[in-house]
């Protein structure tokens, strides 16, 4: 069935998993979740044009279905076979924060010498890598790959479908701890990218700032092969200039950044160092980091017509919620505004880690204060803490309707899950 599966794909090499955006001529992937069975769809899925559908639970007679025993298992095995098929550059990046950013600097980077297959957004689960992996085609020079976890054995799963030839770990912190339970559970999960690259002798780029990566290589012994980045090793000076970061590196000219926040630094460093191992032009690499633009609400800084926004909001967790607070303490203005929702997934450890940043805040003394969500609304309650409560973002939308603010400052901080991004999208800040 695999070989059957690969010929028709090769024939067929759009894939879809959802009916709302099928394709004509795509393979159709039934796949399941809590909450859908894409077998109750296959039918529609061939009727809206796609040319075959993968089940593995429908009762049709069409025989434009597949039938295989699982159809995840099915898609992830057919990504493993294309892959394979490939001899040519590819990476893989994994880590607590700062993933998405650093792969789309390195996208950059390595645009200006090759022709990227890279994941699209944050496709970085066990779905969504697979997904990414079967975009590569003839014209694909290099593969870069980013992989996500929430469990224990993910990135273990997901190095074995990407076989990369090099890696690195952004950083290691207290992520999705809903999952791991311990800090030494994460290190494990995302260490599985160093275990690979060891045994397969492949390159290891690593932040030589960060000592918890410095540890992880020493106890592989792969240490001494891997090739460091960092502000010492660059001899960089960081500054932040009007809110946006600016960089002098050894070797290359200033870079002035569009990203907000120190934090943002070795994420451009490690598309540097990515982009000179790779054979890129040190005036280009500068070029592509310059000319980068963050998206997505991701250290982002948007001016509307009546205030001035650092849309931080895709994701948050008690290390990227303390290192946007202090960026943003950095930004020149007196009329600051925090806008900052719960931090998910977090485990035991929620009620404490809500606490210390409503701690941190508290010593901040921002000029207003509004918190988004239940976890955050049971801290500020319990330590008395100012600012405005609000048990959900709808909430928050009707009383900025009423007040509207205008000329501030505004930090936008929180989970994915608490959907702050419908903030901007309201418009209560302006156009």
């Amino acid at each position: 069935m695999e070989e059957k599966l690969y010929s028709l794909f090769l024939k067929h090499p759009d894939v879809c998993t959802d009916t709302r955006q099928i394709r004509p001529g795509c393979l159709f992937f039934a796949l399941r979740g809590e909450r859908f069975d894409g077998n109750h769809f296959a039918l529609d899925a061939l009727g809206k044009g796609a040319v075959y559908a993968v089940v593995d639970n429908c009762s049709g007679d069409d025989p434009r279905l597949i039938r295989v025993p699982d159809v995840l298992d099915s898609l992830q095995q057919l990504s493993v076979t294309h892959r394979k098929t490939f001899n040519i550059p590819v990476i893989a990046l994994t880590g607590s924060n700062g993933k998405t950013t650093t792969k789309e600097l390195i996208h950059a980077v390595l645009a200006t010498r090759y022709r990227v297959t890279a994941t699209q957004g944050n496709l970085n689960n066990h779905i969504g890598v697979p997904l990414s992996l079967l975009t590569m085609n003839s014209k694909t020079q290099a593969g870069l790959f980013e992989m996500g976890a929430s469990h224990p054995g993910e990135i273990a799963l997901l190095t074995d479908m990407v076989r990369p030839e090099a890696g690195l770990i952004t950083n290691i912190s207290g992520a999705h701890m809903e999952g791991f339970e311990t800090i030494e559970g994460v290190k494990k999960c995302k260490g599985a990218l160093y275990d690979y690259l060891a045994s397969s002798a492949g390159v290891v780029f690593y932040n030589a700032d960060d000592p918890v990566l410095g540890r992880m290589l020493e106890e592989r012994n792969i240490k001494e092969k891997a090739i460091a980045y960092g502000t010492g090793v660059q001899g960089v000076q960081a500054e932040i200039v009007e809110g946006f970061l600016q960089l002098q590196v050894d070797g290359y000219p200033l870079i002035k950044t569009n990203l907000a926040g120190h934090y943002n630094t070795p994420n451009v460093l490690a598309a540097l160092a990515v982009g000179k191992y790779y054979g890129t032009d040190p005036l280009k690499s500068a070029h592509a980091v310059t000319s980068y633009k963050p998206s997505n609400y991701r250290s982002q800084w948007i001016q509307t017509s009546r205030n001035r926004i650092l849309a931080d909001a895709y994701n948050a967790n008690p290390v990227s919620m303390v290192l946007s607070l202090e960026g943003f303490s950095a930004a020149r203005g007196s009329r600051k505004c925090l806008i900052l929702g719960d931090m998910l997934e977090l485990g035991t450890d929620s009620h404490r880690e809500h606490l210390k940043i409503v701690d941190l805040v508290t010593k901040m003394k921002a000029e207003k204060v509004f918190w988004v969500g239940p976890l955050f609304s049971a801290a500020v309650k319990e330590r008395g803490a100012e600012g405005i409560c609000f048990p959900h973002v709808d909430a928050f939308i009707t009383y900025l309707e009423k007040d509207p603010p205008d000329g501030w400052i505004i930090l936008i901080k929180g989970s994915n899950g608490i959907r702050l991004t419908k903030l901007i999208a309201s418009g209560v800040f302006g156009k």
